[in-house]
């Protein structure tokens, strides 16, 4: 019997979320060294789809590659914090604009599977920041714009960074959630000016939080 094998693309697609989360979550700590060989075993890819994954994670700025020394997690730059936040603002709450116009049946339809899951969620920082990354990236893939979605998800990844590495001095995340419900309420009723003013709001406060952390 032959065993199905999936495409390489597919492959590096799981290989790159599996290691991007590890990175975001500082399972890898900043500075530490990429083990490829030890990944691919991880991970059950073969070396292929673990590079590839590589390639994508260096232009993300998750991971440096020194050539003859190897690759590394990125350190984490506290003070671009503000520039990222810049940035986060003003895409944000455009990507949450047009999730709010071009929301089909199913995207209202996992909107509000997602509230329910915010309502049921447990107290606990890292679950719920979990929860908080699931929300934003659903919004980014209604925003129907690969670029947006793309550039959205690099910033996503350098923020929840510095939130990992002040969560234990962060107040609960409980308020966090429910502006995520409101917003994801506004998306599901097709209010557009509504989803772009918590989605704004909702960043600036995440932010104001770190920033007080730090």
């Amino acid at each position: 019997m032959q065993t199905l094998q999936l495409p390489t693309e597919l492959l590096s697609d799981r290989a790159y979320a599996a290691l991007r989360d590890r990175l975001v979550s500082l399972e890898i700590p900043p500075g530490a060294p990429i083990d490829e060989e030890a990944l691919t075993g991880q991970l059950g890819v073969g070396r292929t789809p673990v590079r590839e994954a590589i390639r994508r994670l260096a232009l993300e700025r998750l991971v440096v590659v020194y050539p003859r020394r190897g690759t590394f997690a990125a350190a984490i730059n506290i003070t671009s914090l503000t520039d990222i936040t810049d940035v986060r603002v003003q895409l944000e709450a455009r990507a949450a604009e047009r999730a709010a116009t071009l929301a089909d049946a199913d995207d209202r339809r996992e909107a509000g599977e997602l509230i329910a899951k915010l309502d049921a969620a447990e107290s606990g920082q890292r679950r719920l920041i979990e929860l908080d990354a699931e929300v934003h990236r659903f919004i980014y893939r209604c925003s129907r714009n690969p670029y947006l979605e793309q550039d959205l998800d690099r910033y996503l990844n350098m923020s929840l960074r510095i939130w990992h590495l002040t969560w234990d001095r962060l107040p609960p995340l409980e308020q966090r959630m429910r502006e995520h419900g409101e917003l994801l309420e506004a998306i599901r009723q097709g209010d557009r000016e509504r989803a772009r003013e918590i989605a704004a709001a909702h960043v600036l406060a995440f932010a104001e939080e770190m920033r007080a952390a730090l």
